[in-house]
């Protein structure tokens, strides 16, 4: 558990492609990793997809993380409980897609996320992971997302134009890392919708590897009919059907993720010493 020396890690779920699992990711990686650690669910997708699927539907939101970016209310107080334990969410408020117009003309507009978070720095002491879900775009939304963390994690399809959308990506988060973030790094990119019965699915596979190397992964999600089922029923996939193969498969990336933050914590702690 963290304590007040300690922050969570912040890990943003991003791609500016929509539809390649990012928020079934962001969902169900949280819900993973709540089995072990607490953690906390930004919504930042004015689609509100990442809100639907913890349960909380449009009608019944409130203020979520429009009112943290524009400053009006503190995270402590909005914030909720999801029916996972140890699992929080900051959802997507009705007045976000107004958001990207109006952070334009506000003052630190590329900073508002962390500095709301870093101000709720007692609160989120309690907390080890913070998952960010952005939009599928490039615009204000997901440039403050990209200010406020420390890593970025990818989901990528497996399919023809996977390659070319990632490099998009990439390109952007060395950007901000040259004005904007000087701390961010690449988590990892994790291969998504896989279908084994697909030579197109194995090429991309291959061809993401040869390119990033481990950078990548090694847990692939498989297309998988429970994970498209789930959302409909407000639930993450592991709550929905917990022995399907795609929540096995987010069982193993939670497991993959905290290995690598280990071993990424021991190799910080061998240059110190």
């Amino acid at each position: 558990m963290p304590g007040p020396d300690r922050t969570p890690r912040r890990i943003a779920l991003a791609n500016q492609k929509g539809g390649v699992g990012k928020t079934t990711t962001a969902i169900n990686l949280a819900t993973a990793l709540a089995t072990r650690k607490r953690v906390l669910v930004i919504d930042l997708d004015p689609q509100g997809n990442a809100s639907t699927g913890l349960g909380l539907p449009r009608a019944g939101r409130g203020d979520g993380s429009y009112a943290l970016l524009v400053g009006e209310r503190p995270l402590a107080e909005l914030m909720l409980p999801t029916k996972v334990p140890n699992l929080f969410l900051l959802p997507a408020d009705n007045d976000l897609a107004g958001a990207e117009i109006e952070l334009v003309g506000m003052e630190n507009r590329e900073r508002r996320l962390r500095q709301a978070l870093d101000a709720a720095a007692e609160t989120l002491a309690k907390f080890d992971f913070i998952l960010i879900d952005c939009p599928p775009s490039l615009g204000l939304l997901t440039l403050n997302a990209l200010v406020a963390v420390q890593s970025v994690m990818i989901p990528l399809q497996t399919e023809f134009f996977a390659l070319e959308g990632v490099s998009q990506i990439t390109r952007t988060i060395e950007r901000v890392k040259r004005v904007l973030n000087p701390t961010i790094s690449l988590d990892g990119i994790v291969l998504t919708m896989f279908d084994r019965r697909n030579n197109l699915s194995e090429l991309v596979a291959n061809d993401v590897r040869a390119f990033f190397r481990d950078k990548v992964f090694e847990t692939v999600i498989p297309r998988n009919i429970r994970v498209s089922e789930a959302p409909s029923h407000g639930l993450p996939v592991l709550l929905y059907d917990m022995k399907s193969t795609g929540a096995q498969a987010y069982i193993k990336l939670a497991a993959e993720l905290l290995r690598r933050e280990r071993a990424a914590a021991k190799a910080a702690g061998a240059q110190q010493a």
